[in-house]
């Protein structure tokens, strides 16, 4: 379990991410026990699979992957996959997979973060810094996160839950809790490309 003092005191921290005049523009919706429950429900039951749920309020990725990021994309999903022992034609367990997202991995604590659409992109990489700051307090705390895009799709199905106004767009999720050393998944590191090839030094 997380106790709410945790929690509070994980976003009190976080909150102090900078951002464009102080705009602050992040929203938290912080689930637990029976809420969190409800969520997983009504993605599970609505019959849309991820591949079929629509990315109708903001795109996360490119319509088409080019290069370096089809490389770096395929490089983390057949790590991933191979960790878990996952093999490329088994699209039944990636599926299934990819559904421990709406469970928030078991974790105990599950965060749904949205954002005003009427605010800019500037605002959204203000968002971003606010979710790392989260991730790196947890982390003093000696709990862990895992922030999880595969919500935003399913916006239409969360708002119900949590009462989201229409004028709010479903960021993201994030898990928070803590690390099961005995998932496999929890083993997997991702590389990192080396400097040269997104550094510039001008002269």
């Amino acid at each position: 379990m997380v106790d709410d003092e945790t929690i509070r005191a994980i976003l009190t921290v976080a909150a102090r991410a900078p951002s464009g005049t102080n705009m602050q523009p992040w929203r938290v919706y912080v689930t637990k026990g029976e809420v969190k429950q409800r969520i997983t429900d009504a993605i599970l039951n609505s019959g849309i699979r991820a591949e079929k749920a629509e990315w109708d309020e903001y795109r996360y990725y490119p319509d088409q992957f080019f290069e370096p990021y089809l490389t770096r994309r395929r490089a983390n999903g057949f790590g991933l996959y191979s960790v878990l022992g996952i093999g490329r034609r088994e699209v039944d367990r990636m599926r299934a997979q990819h559904d421990r997202n709406f469970v928030f991995f078991d974790a105990p604590v599950g965060m749904i973060f949205t954002v005003d659409r009427r605010l800019n992109k500037g605002s959204w990489i203000d968002y971003g810094m606010f979710l790392q700051n989260i991730m790196v307090a947890a982390r003093g705390r000696g709990l862990h996160t895992c922030p999880q895009a595969a919500f935003a799709p399913y916006h239409k199905q969360i708002r119900p839950v949590l009462n989201i106004p229409d004028e709010e767009i479903v960021v993201c999720g994030m898990a928070l809790g803590h690390e099961d050393t005995s998932k496999p998944e929890n083993e997997f590191r991702t590389d990192r490309a080396p400097l040269e090839e997104w550094v510039t030094f001008a002269k």
